[in-house]
């Protein structure tokens, strides 16, 4: 069957407007716009520069969360027909995460206004670095169900995400001459870096899933040298299993950072890893919308981290990750979506938010 571009043009028009984070008020404005367009109660701007559209004034309410900022690098946006898969649109966000918010979006104003509900659709700033756009939204609203837009394929559904923290440690060790025995500032940070990943190793030894694992990551080495001092810097960042608060890394990193006699800065805003109950209704409807469409659904854990994290628990509602796309094109120069895939997703859609609210 061709395809009818008609059902991709929030789709096709997100990813038009090129938004890495920061640069996110013309895709803001175009999605408001496109609110508007699809008849949705109200649409506007919020106050931290989210796009936000809402269907219906019922009192109960289901906030469908995306984000609309994606990483740098454009990629020629175009549909390529492909044997296996059918039609693919290429272009930066069209996985992560503008695939999933579009099928919010076009889920949402398919269904219209639902007696006594309320639907809420949000186009999130600034996920891709510190998360202003979900920092913003957490104390705005207390929805009774959360559907989180990120890619995991139409048949599947994200149940949890790591937790991530960011550290840098400031190293520093008097001059001394090449021939003598006294350690450099970068051979102290090399020691100290291989005690974290010893530590580590010794942690995840008995724990076989990734998704379970104490996962760091030296994002980055810097060393410089004065007439009187040398130092060395290591920027180190990590991922957390769920029960591994970012308190109890950064207490550990501080016991490191004592020994080695290093300064210890902590970086942006750590986030505790968050897993959802596999047995609530939304998850349940989800497992039926997608047999209904004709899958056999799955569940995944992600090792990254998302808005998912920071909303999730402090909603206490049933809440998934959902939306599709490939997570493995993500922030890749390859990024691409099927059209088959994207429509799929969001006859899976209607059909969860048609079994929520006729309960």
């Amino acid at each position: 069957m061709a395809e009818r571009m008609s059902d991709f043009e929030t789709l096709v028009g997100l990813v038009e407007h090129y938004s890495p984070s920061g640069e996110e008020t013309s895709a803001v404005a175009w999605l408001v716009a496109r609110f508007n367009k699809l008849g949705y109660s109200r649409a506007f701007t919020d106050e931290a520069g989210n796009a936000v559209g809402v269907m219906g004034t019922g009192e109960k309410q289901i906030v469908l969360l995306g984000h609309i900022d994606t990483v740098p690098g454009e990629i020629e946006i175009k549909i390529v027909g492909a044997q296996d898969a059918g039609p693919l649109l290429y272009g930066r966000g069209a996985v992560d995460a503008k695939g999933p918010l579009s099928a919010f979006v076009d889920t949402v104003a398919a269904i219209g206004p639902s007696d006594g509900w309320q639907f809420v659709v949000i186009g999130a700033i600034d996920e891709e670095r510190e998360s202003i756009g979900a920092r913003h939204v957490v104390d705005q609203y207390r929805p009774d169900f959360a559907i989180i837009g990120e890619p995991s394929q139409w048949d599947r559904v994200t149940l949890g995400y790591k937790g991530s923290a960011w550290a840098d440690i400031i190293i520093r060790r008097a001059m001394s001459h090449s021939a003598a025995q006294d350690q450099s500032a970068p051979e102290a940070a090399v020691d100290l870096w291989n005690q974290i990943t010893t530590w580590t190793s010794d942690f995840n030894a008995e724990r076989e899933r990734i998704f379970d694992q104490i996962t760091p990551t030296l994002r980055g080495f810097s060393s410089d040298q004065g007439e009187f001092e040398t130092t060395a810097t290591l920027q180190i960042g990590v991922r957390l299993p769920v029960g591994f608060d970012p308190s109890d890394w950064f207490a550990k990193l501080q016991g490191w950072a004592a020994t080695a006699k290093a300064e210890l800065s902590l970086q942006g805003f750590p986030i505790p890893a968050y897993r959802a109950e596999r047995k609530s209704s939304l998850v349940r409807a989800f497992l039926g919308g997608i047999r209904t469409a004709g899958g056999k659904p799955g569940f995944v854990v992600k090792t990254g981290t998302a808005d998912f994290n920071i909303v999730a628990p402090v909603w206490g509602c049933p809440a998934v990750v959902y939306g599709p796309g490939d997570s493995k094109l993500d922030h890749t120069p390859n990024e691409h979506i099927s059209l088959d895939e994207y429509r799929r997703s969001v006859q899976v859609l209607q059909s969860v938010l048609a079994r929520i609210t006729s309960k």
